[in-house]
């Protein structure tokens, strides 16, 4: 197993004495090791550079864990410890044809001025869920939706530099903040998930009575939150390390 966390950290083909290295070994015998490797599939070794790679057997095994993966169930298991840590409301939402869909809801302690039923679509700019997928999808798909959920006329047109800037404060800060913007007394906090190849499949929110979300209470819920979104993309496979588009 050392050997192959080797060659998954190096990111691409490399030497025996790379992996040696890597694997804190004697070339001899991280040799043997990749030999061995080797002929069951999980290694390969290019014929002209002589550099090793992730074999067949092996992708196959990674294409199949991910077949079997479902995102919103591995989720869904933080949820409640997020909830009872925090005694507020959590949500978890997915990217739908028109927009973020809430797929999962758990009541917390206090009660809100609003009642979310699961499969609810959320706004793009007025909700945080919106806004951590406005910030980290690419335009080609948030666009149309943003535009459709948008009416403006000509005394109020989309303010596209407000647009960058919420996606340049999301993006910046890890999490997104409303308060009052989709319902008056209401304040939520969310953050993304991600997933291999920087995939953003999911997003978690918290969601509080607007009057509780003081500079003090924010600050211990976004450590939560942050927290709770980093487990749930290493539990998806996602390694900051090896992408720079992460949070």
């Amino acid at each position: 197993m050392r050997v192959l966390l080797a060659l998954e950290a190096g990111a691409g083909p490399m030497s025996l004495s790379q992996i040696a290295a890597s694997s804190e070994m004697q070339p001899s015998k991280a040799h043997r090791y990749l030999v061995s490797l080797g002929r069951a599939g999980l290694v390969a070794q290019a014929p002209t550079s002589g550099l090793y790679d992730l074999g067949p057997a092996l992708r196959r095994l990674g294409a199949e864990a991910l077949r079997r993966m479902d995102e919103v169930s591995l989720a869904s298991e933080y949820l409640p410890g997020l909830r009872d840590r925090t005694r507020h409301s959590v949500s978890l939402a997915v990217w739908g044809d028109n927009g973020p869909v809430v797929v999962r809801w758990d009541h917390g302690a206090y009660a809100l001025p609003i009642n979310v039923r699961v499969g609810a679509t959320m706004p793009l700019l007025p909700s945080a869920v919106g806004r951590v997928f406005l910030a980290y999808l690419p335009e080609a798909l948030t666009g149309p939706v943003l535009k459709s959920q948008y009416k403006p006329d000509e005394e109020n047109p989309l303010d596209e530099c407000e647009v960058e800037q919420v996606k340049a404060t999301v993006q910046g800060e890890g999490v997104a903040f409303t308060s009052g913007t989709l319902i008056p007394g209401l304040a939520s906090l969310a953050a993304p998930v991600f997933t291999t190849g920087s995939v953003l499949p999911l997003c978690v929110a918290i969601v509080l009575p607007d009057q509780l979300a003081t500079p003090k209470v924010l600050r211990s819920l976004r450590t939560e939150l942050l927290a709770t979104s980093a487990a749930i993309s290493a539990g998806l496979g996602y390694s900051a390390d090896r992408d720079s588009s992460g949070l």
